[in-house]
């Protein structure tokens, strides 16, 4: 049976952390999208033409959502578990009465917040630039928790892995985000001449990218049934890597 007072705390921990630095981390967002909005938006946007029916502008606006959102989580994870283990506080944690349902829970709805958080922050700044809907708003939500929760569990594993702050970002920097800006981000896959098109199928971030794309105009250059199934076996692997190592105490109890 799951402790949920014990989930509420490390849930409330990690929120607060989140809090304590607000300020970097919803200034960030917004520089950060207003400026691919001037570049990409208005700059080369007005020369582009629209993609499958939608205008450049607004094109851009579910793939920079979601190359926010990977780094964000992915990073504040890592860090939210690297640093108990880095002062020594882990053992805190591992001494008491807390499992892993709890301490997973905890930590994926505490990034899940934040990542909703952050989604708002950057579609209402997104509506400064351009005009946009979104076709399938409910989904939009559920298929961002869940990005959210796979990434937070990977950064997770990221933050139990790494045993100096190096090896914390050369994840993030040298794979996440190269991969996420070849995910379809700027453009469609479409766009690709052969054999680059097919080649690029073979980056997992296209079709996370792809299915956000759906959500918010119904039409995406991968099935969504492909994206959300991805998505979730993703979210599987990492949840059994991590029950793996509280199980056998890997990285935890060095």
């Amino acid at each position: 049976m799951i402790g949920w007072r014990s989930t509420w705390s490390i849930y409330k921990r990690e929120l607060v952390r989140f809090l304590r630095t607000a300020f970097q981390s919803v200034l960030a967002p917004v520089l950060t999208t207003s400026l691919y909005f001037i570049v990409f938006g208005a700059a080369i946007g007005g020369r582009m033409p629209d993609l499958g029916g939608v205008d450049y502008g607004a094109f851009i606006i579910p793939g920079l959502l979601m190359l926010t959102l990977l780094g964000e989580t992915t990073s504040n994870s890592s860090f939210g578990i690297y640093m108990p283990r880095f002062t020594g506080t882990i053992y805190e944690l591992l001494s008491a009465p807390v499992g892993v349902a709890e301490t997973l829970i905890g930590f994926v709805g505490a990034a899940a917040t934040k990542s909703l958080i952050l989604a708002a922050i950057i579609l209402v700044t997104a509506r400064l630039f351009v005009d946009y809907s979104i076709a399938h708003p409910l989904l939009a939500v559920v298929y961002i928790m869940l990005v959210a929760a796979a990434f937070s569990l990977f950064g997770f594993i990221l933050g139990i892995w790494a045993d100096n702050f190096e090896k914390l970002g050369i994840i993030p920097m040298l794979f996440l985000t190269p991969l996420t800006f070849l995910g379809g981000t700027f453009y469609s896959i479409d766009m690709l001449p052969k054999p680059w098109d097919t080649i690029a199928l073979a980056n997992p971030i296209v079709y996370l990218v792809s299915g956000l794309r759906w959500t918010f105009y119904g039409s995406s250059d991968v099935d969504i049934r492909i994206s959300f199934a991805i998505t979730l076996g993703f979210l599987a692997v990492c949840v059994a890597i991590i029950a793996y190592i509280f199980k056998t105490g890997w990285r935890l109890r060095a």
